[in-house]
């Protein structure tokens, strides 16, 4: 994997030469059964077994694994204008999202990313910490009274809180009627979405399988809601109490405010990516630490330190450094965006390889954050590496990188760090049982499989 010399391969897939070493074609029929129980294991070991760059028996579109760190740099950032976002991946999650800022590319993207960008500047996390603070107290109390029963649901939990967090930015304080069908049918599309892409071939959306008519009526509830929602917004005044509000009152440089579909795409987009990257991060945040009661230790001090005062506030996260660690530090052993893809406008060089237009470019953070020329020690939970200077933060991407960027990054740091400070300081936190860590699923973010269950001990 380090120092890898480019070689010219000599296999042909239907008669195209390869440009990169990688797997035959009967090679990879035979791990097709590992592909679709465990993607990441499979990933694991066509970059152990190949190298920083690899190329797939499928000719197409061309499709390259790329882990080389300069490499994933060079597609994410350096010359990200040859890289568009017109892959399966986004086609698939854009039948829930549609053109929001996730899936859009191209002029698209870039028109909704200027227009939006405002509503996340830094008086707007003031807002969200409001929102964060009351999402925890409630679920601080749910798990208090779960507590005293045993076990603890923490993944639905905080999957929970997360969605309440969601629920408040977008619509204030309101998670029922509307808001609430919005939610749930966003999540039934999303797992129509995962299905899909777990079968090498999924008939087109207009054939009325089960699944798509799950997809139709997840849309059909999606688009009245945001519909209803719209029309009441409209009833009473726009303001500026929450993102609906924001997104309505918008308007790009010639004046033109978002179209209703535009409105209710970025809506969804903002409930898919709001939920899933916070969520995912505290669960196994919680977990790590149930697994290193030092971490855990040192982490309850710095919390108890911040529990004197009155409220946090964002002046008071700059003092919370091993917190903002843990966070860093999970997110890199668990990075929620797990598969990363590119399409290749044009050809390009990436480690030595020539990589052709129209090429499909597959990037994990879960194999960069492991890459031994990067991160000593990759497998360990070693939360002090981001406070130490040893962390490479130039492959450290569980938000993207380069304009692609996650727009909502800050959001979920202020989110994820506020939640998990309250939590250590409330309780204790212990494994349910001997099993160890679950086994990571990769779905939409890489949650664990068969959800995860804590003994809490109330400290106060």
């Amino acid at each position: 994997m380090s120092g890898q010399s480019p070689v010219i391969p000599t296999r042909t897939y239907l008669g195209t030469p390869a440009t990169a070493p990688g797997p035959d074609g009967p090679a990879m029929l035979r791990a097709f059964g590992v592909i679709r129980r465990d993607p990441l294991a499979y990933l694991l070991q066509a970059w152990h077994a190949h190298g920083d760059v690899v190329q797939f028996p499928i000719p197409r579109p061309p499709s390259y694994l790329v882990n080389d760190p300069a490499a994933v740099r060079r597609v994410l950032v350096d010359n990200a204008r040859n890289y568009g976002k017109g892959t399966i991946q986004y086609r698939a999650l854009s039948l829930v999202t549609g053109e929001g800022l996730l899936t859009a590319d191209g002029p698209a993207w870039r028109r909704q990313r200027r227009m939006i960008q405002p509503a996340f500047h830094h008086q707007a996390l003031h807002r969200l910490l409001e929102q964060v603070q009351a999402a925890t107290t409630a679920l601080l109390g749910r798990w208090s009274r779960q507590a005293r029963a045993g076990a603890v649901d923490i993944d639905t939990g905080v999957m929970e809180a997360a969605l309440d967090v969601v629920g408040r930015a977008l619509f204030a304080t309101d998670l029922t009627g509307e808001a609430a069908t919005l939610t749930k049918a966003t999540l039934q599309g999303l797992d129509v979405v995962i299905a899909r892409a777990r079968v090498p071939i999924s008939p087109p959306a207009w054939v009325p399988t089960p699944a798509n008519r799950r997809l139709r009526s997840a849309n059909a509830a999606l688009d009245g809601a945001v519909r209803a929602m719209v029309q009441q917004r409209q009833a009473r005044g726009v303001g500026e109490a929450d993102m609906l509000d924001l997104l309505m009152a918008m308007r790009d440089e010639d004046g033109v405010a978002l179209s209703q579909k535009e409105i209710r795409d970025q809506m969804v987009t903002f409930i898919v990516a709001g939920h899933e990257t916070v969520a995912s991060a505290l669960t196994w945040a919680l977990a790590l630490l149930a697994h290193h009661p030092q971490a855990q230790q040192q982490l309850q001090q710095e919390a108890d330190q911040a529990a004197s005062r009155p409220a946090l506030g964002m002046e008071d996260l700059d003092a919370l450094p091993f917190a903002r660690a843990v966070i860093d530090e999970t997110l890199r052993l668990y990075p929620p965006a797990w598969l990363i893809t590119r399409s290749a406008l044009g050809e390009d060089d990436l480690a030595g390889f020539r990589v052709p237009a129209g090429a499909l470019v597959i990037l994990s953070p879960w194999l960069l954050h492991r890459h031994p020329r990067l991160w000593p020690d990759a497998e360990a939970f070693r939360p002090g590496r981001f406070l130490d200077g040893s962390a490479d933060r130039l492959g450290f991407i569980p938000f993207g990188a380069g304009p692609r960027l996650c727009i909502g990054r800050d959001f979920s740091y202020v989110e994820a760090v506020v939640m998990l400070t309250r939590i250590a300081a409330a309780f204790s936190i212990e494994p349910a049982d001997a099993s160890g860590l679950p086994r990571p699923d990769p779905l939409v973010t890489v949650r664990p499989a068969g959800g995860l269950h804590l003994r809490l001990t109330p400290r106060r």
